[in-house]
């Protein structure tokens, strides 16, 4: 049978079956914990994980967690809350505002923005960083840049030197961190597991912070593409906003799609790819499915090699000194 996206068809019931019974066995089981929580964040990915913990405990054994800073946009909490209602879960909220405030999160962030536009305002200007969106093309080097919009409407780029990259990562990655503490600590307090909602595309790309949203205690949808995802929310009866809404990061002020941030590409195309990709089919053949050219192909494989290769220390697990 000739390439095409029927390979990234799922038997949807078969694979809810199999991760649902997985589940179960790891948690009560080998965990021995009684049930699940999980960190909804309005998004495709987590809404997927609920779906699947609901199917696996119960919604009784079942805890979601939003947890909200001043960057996040209302649109999660409230797609939160719709999904929670409708799988009948308990949902809290656990506002991280005043706690990264206190870890100087805001401020670190701000001075490093500074460095890049003096005249930064974070009351009025919105930001975020963003990757070349020209990948396909020119397989451009993954060099972020800066973008300011400010209360005019009027948006800036610059190239972000690497110590202000660095620095703003590591603030913003206190989020993440700050998260996954809120989550065991709900979850130790139950008896529960935390349960990860880290797909393919994030786990195997390094689009995930370690400790933070890499930490759980099971990852169930880590082997499924993005695209994958999308046809287990079907099946699990996610509500229509959550699978229509573009995944963003939700972490920097202005709205950052994960394909700007990180991705480059439509997940659409890219899964596509990367299963050739995966499975060692001639870039033409993959061309061919996609209505582009073996260049541009050649262009996204080198891309996600470079990604593997060098968040590999992301995936690493400690390493013991003998």
């Amino acid at each position: 049978m000739q390439f095409g996206t029927h390979v990234l068809q799922l038997d949807v019931e078969a694979e809810t079956n199999h991760i649902v019974t997985l589940m179960r066995q790891i948690i009560q089981q080998d965990f021995r914990r009684r049930g699940a929580v999980v960190g909804l964040s309005g998004g495709i990915d987590s809404a997927t994980v609920l779906g699947l913990a609901v199917r696996a405990f119960g919604a009784e054994r079942v805890l979601a967690v939003m947890m909200p800073e001043k960057a996040s946009s209302p649109v999660s909490e409230a797609y939160a809350l719709q999904l929670a209602a409708k799988f009948g879960v308990q949902a809290i909220k656990e506002d991280l505002t005043a706690g990264l405030e206190g870890l100087g999160c805001y401020a670190r962030q701000d001075e490093a923005v500074r460095s890049v536009f003096p005249d930064y305002d974070p009351a009025v200007d919105k930001i975020k960083l963003v990757l070349p969106g020209d990948l396909l093309e020119r397989g451009s080097l993954n060099v972020y840049s800066l973008s300011l919009t400010g209360a005019d409407g009027v948006e800036q780029r610059r190239v972000l030197p690497v110590a202000a990259y660095l620095q703003i990562v590591a603030a913003s990655n206190m989020k993440q961190r700050s998260r996954m503490l809120m989550l065991y600590y709900h979850a130790e307090q139950r008896n529960y597991a935390v349960i990860g909602t880290a797909n393919r595309n994030e786990h195997a790309q390094g689009f995930f912070v370690k400790y933070g949203d890499g930490g759980a205690d099971i990852q169930p949808i880590q082997h499924l593409y993005k695209t994958q995802i999308y046809q287990l929310a079907h099946y699990l009866g996610v509500t229509q906003e959550i699978i229509a809404r573009t995944p963003t990061t939700d972490t920097y002020t202005a709205e950052c799609s994960q394909e700007e941030f990180y991705f480059r590409l439509p997940f659409e195309q890219m899964d596509l790819i990367w299963y050739g990709l995966d499975h060692d089919i001639p870039a033409a053949d993959v061309a061919a499915a996609l209505q582009i050219s073996p260049q541009q192909v050649e262009h996204v494989y080198r891309d996600l090699a470079q990604k593997s290769r060098s968040t590999e220390y992301l995936r690493a697990k400690p390493l013991m000194v003998r």
